[in-house]
């Protein structure tokens, strides 16, 4: 506040009596608020400096209020429906292009699916095992000492199951292994089986670099044809009983939305019912020098002037800016007690200035009796 100072008029020496005082400024708090959590991912806290952005039907505004929600057509948006912003992804990958803004949008497409091209297999075949008496047939288990399955997956996302079938050889040392899927046989080269050859230690040697590279497998149903490579680097010949100690491949389904999760930089990422996630963007924070100039809109959000400068653009964690809490929500920073004690106390102050005008005027009155 600001005395109204007394005037004098021209001329006059004397002055006017004062007009009390008005308010010369209002500052903005920016300051932290308590965060509290909630069941909702898409509820997200700054905590620290910066403010969220918005895309208010083409022009951009700032809030601290971190309620998002999802619409109609799959957008992120705040109570006002104003969309969040995010850095785009570049190539699909976890790097994002800072200089670029779009809205967050949460696609209800499937997520394609990606045909197996690779198998990883560590495990161990028993070295003491005896050649099979007889040559091998998938359908005969005395012709193989040891079998492992797994999923694998065509370009369409169908599932097929791939099933290899280790052999040991008369010569030691030396195993043969099959491949089939759907219990169609997979070639090597042409020919049905690959050599797999161990050192004295256990150590695989043959094939040379751990790789065995089966032949194009061609699936019913219109899928293009299964080219795998199996990493058998991690094979070992030890004097225990045969398993499987890792066994993954690269493919998948076609998979939903099942979910959104949102990390302390902002990066979000996309959960498909397939078990892959995407990144959709970076979360955008914006700074500027002086936040009390912003410009008010309403709805807890705010404008850039030239008192304010310009906008600065920037992830969370990065420069002044701070972390994102995302199933969190940033309270006001208002202390409501103390404000309770303040109106209370201003109260306490009106009510004693009216009763010194009304002690004032029963004094006057007194005085007047006596006369």
């Amino acid at each position: 506040f600001a005395d109204v100072y007394a005037t004098s008029f021209a001329g006059v020496s004397s002055t006017t009596a004062g007009s009390g005082v008005r308010v010369v400024a209002i500052n903005q708090q920016f300051t932290q608020g308590n965060i509290n959590f909630t069941d909702n991912n898409l509820d997200l806290a700054l905590n620290g400096e910066g403010f969220f952005v918005l895309n208010d039907n083409g022009d951009q505004s700032y809030t601290r209020s971190g309620s998002f929600k999802v619409d109609r057509d799959g957008n992120v948006v705040d109570h006002a429906g104003n969309r969040l912003q995010v850095f785009s992804p570049v190539n699909n990958g976890t790097s994002f292009n800072t200089g670029v803004l779009q809205d967050l949008t949460l696609s209800t497409a499937d997520g394609a699916p990606h045909v197996t091209t690779s198998i990883t297999a560590g495990l161990n075949l028993d070295s003491s095992q005896a050649q099979p008496a007889l040559a091998f047939d998938s359908s005969v288990a005395e012709t193989y000492n040891y079998s492992t399955s797994l999923t694998v997956y065509d370009s369409l996302g169908a599932p097929h199951t791939s099933t290899m079938f280790f052999a040991k050889t008369a010569v030691d040392n030396i195993w043969d292994t099959f491949m089939e899927i759907d219990g169609t046989p997979v070639t090597v080269g042409g020919a049905a089986s690959a050599t797999m050859q161990f050192d004295q230690s256990g150590a695989l040697i043959l094939p040379a670099g751990g790789n065995v590279v089966y032949d194009a497998f061609a699936p019913p149903g219109g899928a293009g044809p299964i080219s795998m490579t199996i990493d058998y680097t991690n094979a070992t010949q030890f004097g225990s009983k045969s398993g499987v100690n890792d066994l993954s491949q690269d493919g998948y389904a076609s998979g939903r939305l099942s979910g959104v999760d949102i990390d302390s930089s902002g990066v979000v990422f996309a959960r498909f019912t397939n078990g892959q996630s995407r990144a959709l963007g970076q979360v955008a924070l914006a700074d500027f020098a002086n936040p009390g100039g912003l410009s008010q809109l309403g709805n807890t959000a705010w404008s850039e002037t030239f008192e304010s400068g310009d906008v600065i653009l920037g992830a969370a964690g990065t420069s002044n800016l701070g972390s994102i809490q995302a199933g969190a929500l940033e309270a006001s920073n208002v202390d409501i007690a103390e404000q309770l004690v303040g109106l209370i106390t201003a109260q306490r102050n009106f009510q004693a200035n009216s009763q010194v005008i009304s002690t004032a005027d029963t004094i006057t009155q007194t005085i007047i009796n006596i006369r």
